[in-house]
């Protein structure tokens, strides 16, 4: 019952984040926001959660991690009726709550991955992170059909509304986990020790980070194809599906592939224990190169929708095995600072990876950036998985494993 409550609530908060974008699109085809306003919008919102994250990481391990998907879902909560507030009247009222909305979203993020490592016992996490993705995929996958259907009978105020309900679902059904989270050795050996400053706290967690080699090489590997390979299709696959097959059905066909082959590896991954996990994840996480690949050549555009099926599939072969590793290996007393060490890093350079690719392809041709981020798909991983400790994601060896 306790892993469904924090089920719920972190489906809700997954389905309010994906939500809010498609539903300010909706706003920008009724002439209530404009396109310029839109990226205002959603930077805030990007520039909210990056500033947040780290923050939520530190005060869920300093505090209650039950309190900080509270606090913070509720903030995310009060933003959208302040979004609905402003639309059509004030685009500065709704760029500050976007970035009030994002906020609330990144201090959540590293509280529900420690929370899910204390409602959880550690042979049911691969299970439980499995479920998680599930969901989200699976809210990816029926939300734009289920988005326009609501459109048409509501209009884009009842919308931002209808996100605030589901981000008070995320901040009151999820239980209560442990309480607290576990108190540091040195301060269970030897009492109560004085508070250090956030920036302490924050450094610290960097320094737990990096007793693991294998969570920064994965870090690596993970920032390397979302920032290159993630960026790089998501601006390509529009002009090959237009400029070389004439329709956008590929695109439409691409990205559900996508979608359904992380079901699909979310599926493998919840009852799969390879030997290697570790080598099995990275080699997941290349397979994202074969989206890009597949952009790169002529080939029949049921080789884009297969490419990015394969894709699909292997992102979900490494997440899952590499969250349920850090809720493993990381000392629980810094799981959230670590975790939110991840997102921070994996999704604040994203942006980045964005920015850039667009003026490369004006200036180099898409093939060639194409290429080159095909190969950083394949390769980074590669290299990432023959750092110390990276066949099992854990600092020991560990026992056999078979499939159940």
């Amino acid at each position: 019952m306790a892993f469904l409550r924090l089920w719920s609530g972190t489906t809700a908060s997954g389905l309010a984040t994906w939500a809010l974008p498609f539903v300010l699109g909706l706003a920008v085809l009724h002439r209530e926001l404009s396109p310029a306003g839109l990226g205002l919008v959603l930077a805030a919102r990007t520039i909210g959660f990056l500033a947040a994250v780290a923050v939520g990481g530190v005060l869920a391990d300093r505090h209650s991690r039950r309190a900080v998907v509270l606090w913070s879902a509720l903030a995310a909560a009060a933003a959208a009726p302040l979004l609905a507030a402003g639309l059509g009247r004030s685009v500065l009222l709704m760029t500050c709550s976007a970035a009030l909305a994002g906020a609330g979203q990144g201090a959540c993020r590293p509280a529900f991955q420690a929370l899910t490592a204390e409602t959880v016992a550690p042979d049911r996490r691969q299970q439980a992170n499995a479920a998680m993705t599930l969901a989200v995929r699976s809210s990816t996958l029926a939300g734009p059909a289920l988005t326009a259907l609501l459109a048409a009978f509501l209009d884009i105020w009842t919308l931002l509304m209808g996100i605030g309900l589901l981000w008070l679902v995320a901040a009151l059904v999820p239980g209560r986990g442990t309480g607290k989270a576990p108190a540091p050795a040195s301060a269970a050996a030897g009492g109560p020790a004085p508070r250090a400053s956030f920036r302490a706290e924050f450094v610290d967690g960097i320094r737990e980070a990096r007793r693991h080699p294998w969570f920064l090489a994965g870090l690596a590997a993970l920032t390397a194809v979302i920032s290159l390979g993630y960026s790089a299709t998501s601006v390509a696959l529009p002009l090959i599906s237009r400029d070389r097959y004439g329709t956008e059905w590929v695109l439409a066909a691409a990205m559900t592939a996508y979608t359904v082959g992380a079901l699909g590896g979310a599926l493998v991954i919840a009852r799969w224990r390879p030997r290697a996990q570790g080598w099995a994840a990275f080699a997941g996480l290349a397979a994202y190169g074969f989206a890009p690949l597949s952009l790169m050549l002529p080939v029949h555009p049921a080789a884009v929708v297969v490419a990015y099926a394969v894709a699909g599939i292997g992102i979900e072969l490494f997440n899952v095995p590499w969250f349920t590793a850090t809720q493993r290996e990381v000392a629980p007393d810094k799981l959230a600072r670590v975790s939110s060490l991840d997102f921070l890093v994996s999704y604040g350079l994203a942006p980045v990876g964005l920015a850039l690719i667009a003026p490369a392809v004006t200036v180099f041709g898409v093939t060639p950036v194409l290429a080159v981020c095909a190969a950083a798909c394949f390769l980074v991983p590669a290299a990432a998985a023959l750092v110390p400790t990276a066949r099992n994601f854990a600092r020991t060896p560990a026992t056999p494993a078979t499939s159940d």
